[in-house]
């Protein structure tokens, strides 16, 4: 008994003395975690504009009584689009509207990329790495952002023009590769073509939306390669004696 006791504490030494390997953790841009700023603390006042605040109105109309805390991520969204982003002033007054717990809104804010939680430049360009977009030459795209802007992942240009994410897939996938800026995609990247569109926005152009190869959508690019042909009738492909 002895014996396979002192098996056992040379086993657990051996196991609790191991080095262990991890992977290397993932980070991303976008802030999880508040933490008070000049710009961005509960005493920032943040009040929706008259427009806006209709706007607020007709949103919680469309949910009934009981349910209006579904209207948390469109009014989130309003009121990043009124400020540009989204400091925990606005979550707080989200949550006033909504009559909800502060950090039912801090939950909503921080899990979805969509939320801004820093200050950002007018331009805000999401460069999709996901692997459809990566084999298609995602990370030359990125590259070319960051060596034309003089920006890395996260950073913003000094002029406060342009600011930098990598993101998940953002379903463009049979357009790849893609970026998104602010509300438009732009698809069927070359490294020339996000040049050009850096360009037009520097500026003060609003370059063409959507692919940059000659597609419409996204059909195929060219002619067909299936369905080519008229369908058959019925009882095609049947046996003459069913």
């Amino acid at each position: 008994m002895l014996s396979n006791i002192k098996t056992v504490g040379r086993l657990w030494h051996k196991v609790l003395s191991r080095s262990l390997q991890t992977s290397s953790v993932l980070q991303h841009d976008s802030l999880f975690v508040h933490r008070d700023t000049p710009e961005d603390n509960p005493d920032v006042s943040f009040e929706f504009t008259p427009e806006n605040e209709k706007r607020a109105e007709a949103i919680l109309a469309i949910y009934p009584e009981g349910h209006k805390r579904a209207a948390m991520i469109p009014l989130l969204d309003l009121a990043q689009r009124q400020h540009g982003w989204l400091p925990i002033s606005a979550m707080h007054k989200v949550a006033d509207i909504l009559e909800l717990p502060r950090m039912r809104v801090y939950e909503v804010a921080t899990f979805y990329t969509m939320f801004i939680r820093r200050p950002i430049g007018k331009y805000h360009l999401q460069v999709c790495t996901t692997t459809p977009c990566w084999l298609r030459g995602s990370d030359d795209i990125l590259n070319t952002i960051k060596n034309k802007l003089g920006i890395e992942v996260g950073g913003t240009t000094p002029d406060c023009m342009f600011s930098l994410s990598e993101v998940e897939c953002l379903g463009a996938c049979v357009n790849a590769p893609m970026i998104q800026i602010n509300d438009d995609y732009y698809e069927d990247l070359t490294c020339q073509d996000t040049e050009e569109i850096l360009n037009e926005l520097k500026c003060g152009n609003k370059p063409r939306a959507g692919p940059r190869n000659g597609r419409f959508a996204a059909e195929p690019l060219g002619e067909p390669t299936s369905l080519k042909s008229e369908p058959p009738g019925p009882g095609f492909g049947i046996r003459s004696d069913l």
